[in-house]
């Protein structure tokens, strides 16, 4: 190809120096100097500042067509170029770099669509069901010789297990096993109901989980421009009254004026899309906790911490990605995508999940702290994966540091919620707002702060059988564990699912499995049971019930006839019920010793000495207490001072929630409290047992049955007692309460109260 170079693109000096001075300095990279005077010939050998063209704009456009003509030159063309070749070189370098960014993006969009639909095709896996037993299909026909191959490795498995539990046990440090990767399918177990939808250890990620960097770079620049936004709407949250908060003249509940806020808040994080498809939750409280601003803040900003501080709240959270971390981790100003599921300790209530920015900002001046959640605004559609669908409106807390190492802390949460029902004997509950509002997690959170400070006195000289304070903790740290696993086990928490045993939509009895494999649980297959059933007694009277161990004793179906007694009892918080109890079943005073870390036995060699660990908590959202049989060796790890992780653990127990009855029932008056005489509770039992110590035995329907049966028992037996305390004020109102885990729902008028002062 000949191409034709004209004279005007050489920019020589034919006429002298160029004209003007913006023709003095090139851009084309050209070292070619022209028109040099004597001067400069003299001092050719001195150093010289180089002196470079700048091509005129019609010389460009020469130069770009015969670019477009010829982008690759030979070497004749190049030489008849020499003068201006840098231009070429580096507009054909240019040309590449386009070329290969448009090519990265091209192949970045291909990569996140199969990354996407990969995940997809992962989950539609997991929910393949078998059109012959209803239960999780597998993939094909698996050989009779593999399938011997894998029940013998899973009883390798095991007993892999065991010897690392008995060798951290005489090593003093943990021992783990070497863990299988998740399997992509679940066994099958061997069921004719369509029930056990979830048997992973682990939930398999979606495409939901994971925020790419082009997202996270998108959600910065966004985050950054609303932070401060969002910090002064939870402090105007937190302050303003009227008409912002409008006050209930019959309940003395305020509710949030919607409209108001709507013109208050006018910036685009208000849910504009859908406004009939979701429904607003708003709540707000104040009150003073035992722990100072520093400790909360870095409690809230770690998601772990911020778990063991909401046990019963938070069943799963994480940081995704941290943004600003502030000055030498003291968090003056933090910004950090986090996610979190929140959940109500019953199968009955689905649990909420939801990706939201953290924003920690400290008001010297004022010496408080705020800290802010609020959503990821457009990219919530594209994170949210749970049913129903969650979206976290601007909510925090306000912490102001008071004397004596106390905060007061005023919480409001907003968010919200795709309208969906829930079961009939939850209903009032979840729409009063306490089964996830403020009132909840600020009564948690003063419970749980009294519970860190016990466990960091180290002050305690009467420490009564627990031989020191190391013990103490230790002791402490394993009825965490028992109450977080408790919480977890009996929600709808990471996709477990449960399966009613009746049609009928008044029964509450639910039903699911676990296949467990890890440390801190019996290895094999759990069989779990929940029922929850309305009770016309204030829930503090029934949390007096079933702590007390001598009153408890008397329910043959939780202690089998045996009498509890209590060996060691440690006090975590300033209500007397708030405690931890290690309770020894079926021995006699005078028949064993007490001495600690000597061993447990009894007098007798042939009496089994069993011991329960239990935990009992209250506050004014509601009440926990939970329990566990615990072998005395175990007991005596922790009291060694030995890492209790590795202790198995299957806890039982009950969670008690108020509610108020409407004046067309027949309320019992309580002993307490003669101005909350109205008071009822709904009670939520959870029991759980070890079906089988192998992972992949199948379950048959006995199982299934003894277990339901064992509920309902149980729920009889209370109900049984409560009506014998109170039958001298109300000796007819147990006709009321319908047995065996179906409800007796309060009218839809009802709504959720906070129970009298203890």
């Amino acid at each position: 190809m000949t191409i034709s170079f004209r004279s005007s693109i050489i920019p020589k000096e034919e006429n002298g120096t160029l004209r003007g001075e913006d023709e003095m300095e090139s851009g084309s990279g050209s070292e070619h100097i022209e028109g040099v005077s004597g001067n400069e010939q003299e001092n050719e050998q001195q150093p010289k500042k180089k002196r470079y063209h700048r091509h005129t704009i019609r010389q460009i456009q020469e130069m770009e067509s015969l670019f477009k003509e010829c982008p690759h030159q030979d070497d004749k063309q190049r030489m008849k170029l020499s003068q201006v070749k840098f231009w070429f070189q580096n507009r054909l370098t240019q040309m590449k770099a386009q070329q290969d960014r448009a090519d990265n993006a091209i192949l970045r969009a291909e990569i996140e669509g199969l990354k996407n639909e990969n995940y997809r095709l992962q989950a539609a896996l997991r929910s393949v069901i078998c059109p012959n037993c209803g239960g999780p299909a597998m993939l094909g026909e698996i050989a009779f010789d593999e399938q011997q191959l894998r029940i013998e490795n899973a009883r390798l498995k095991e007993e892999l297990d065991r010897v690392c539990c008995i060798a951290t046990r005489y090593s003093g440090r943990p021992v783990q096993a070497i863990g299988p990767p998740p399997p992509l399918l679940a066994p099958s177990l061997d069921l004719d109901m369509n029930i056990y939808g979830r048997n992973f250890p682990e939930p398999m990620p979606t495409c939901h989980d994971i925020i790419s960097v082009q997202l996270l770079e998108e959600v910065k620049s966004m985050a950054l421009q609303f932070a401060k936004s969002a910090v002064d709407e939870l402090v105007k949250m937190s302050q303003l009254g009227e008409p912002l908060w409008i006050q209930n003249s019959e309940n003395g509940k305020e509710a949030l004026n919607v409209e108001e806020y709507g013109r208050m808040f006018p910036w685009p994080l208000n849910l504009k899309q859908h406004p009939s498809e979701f429904k607003t939750e708003a709540t707000r409280d104040s009150a003073v906790v035992i722990m100072n601003s520093i400790n909360l803040v870095d409690a809230f900003l770690d998601s772990t911490k911020w778990m063991e501080l909401f046990p019963s709240i938070i069943s799963r959270a994480k940081t995704v990605h941290v943004f600003t971390s502030g000055v030498s981790g003291h968090a003056k100003s933090s910004l950090r995508v986090m996610y979190a599921e929140l959940q109500v300790l019953s199968p009955l209530i689905p649990t909420r999940e939801t990706h939201f920015l953290r924003y920690c900002q400290q008001n010297v001046d004022e010496g408080t702290w705020a800290i802010v959640d609020f959503p990821i605004d457009r990219y919530q559609d594209i994170l949210q994966s749970s049913v129903p669908r969650y979206r976290r409106s601007p909510s925090g807390c306000i912490i102001q540091d008071m004397p004596n190492g106390y905060s007061r802390v005023t919480w409001v949460e907003h968010a919200d919620i795709e309208d969906k029902p829930v079961h009939q004997i939850f209903n009032n509950f979840v729409n009063s707002g306490m089964a996830f509002g403020a009132p909840r997690w600020l009564a948690v959170l003063q419970r749980q702060c009294e519970r860190v400070a016990s466990l960091m006195a180290g002050n305690i000289s009467d420490l009564g059988v627990i031989p020191s304070s190391e013990a103490r903790k230790n002791l402490m740290n394993l009825a965490q564990r028992m109450i977080r696993t408790f919480s977890v086990n009996i929600s709808t928490s990471s996709g477990q699912s449960w399966t009613a045993l009746s049609e009928s939509s008044d029964d509450t009895v639910r039903i699911t499995t676990r296949k467990i494999t890890e440390l801190g649980q019996p290895n094999g297959v759990i069989l779990s049971a929940v029922s929850t059933t309305w009770l016309p007694y204030p829930h503090y009277l029934v949390f007096d019930l079933l702590r007390d161990e001598r009153r408890r004793s008397q329910l043959d179906v939780l202690s089998n006839g045996n009498s509890l007694h209590e060996v060691a009892h440690i006090a975590n918080g300033s209500h007397p019920g708030n405690c931890i109890s290690l309770l020894r079943v079926n021995a006699s005073v005078s028949g064993l010793e007490f001495e600690f870390p000597s061993r447990m036995v009894a007098s007798n060699p042939s009496q089994n000495v069993e011991l329960i660990l239990q935990e009992s908590c209250t506050d004014q959202s509601g009440s926990l207490v939970v329990y566990t049989t615990i072998d005395v060796d175990a007991i005596q790890l922790a009291m060694s001072g030995e890492d209790p992780s590795c202790i198995p653990l299957l806890p039982m127990g009950f969670s008690i929630v108020p509610v108020t009855p409407t004046a067309d029932e027949n309320p019992i008056p309580s002993s307490g409290d003669e101005n909350n005489s109205s008071a009822s509770c709904l009670l939520t039992v959870g029991l759980q047992v070890l079906a089988s110590t192998i992972p992949t035995a199948k379950l048959n329907l006995s199982s299934v049955t003894a277990i339901s049966n064992h509920l309902c028992n149980t729920v009889h037996q209370i109900n049984a007692a409560l009506s014998n305390s109170s039958s001298s004020i109300c000796p007819d109102n147990s006709s009321s309460i319908m047995l065996g885990g179906s409800s007796t729902e309060p009218p839809p008028a009802a709504a959720a109260t906070a129970p009298p002062k203890q």
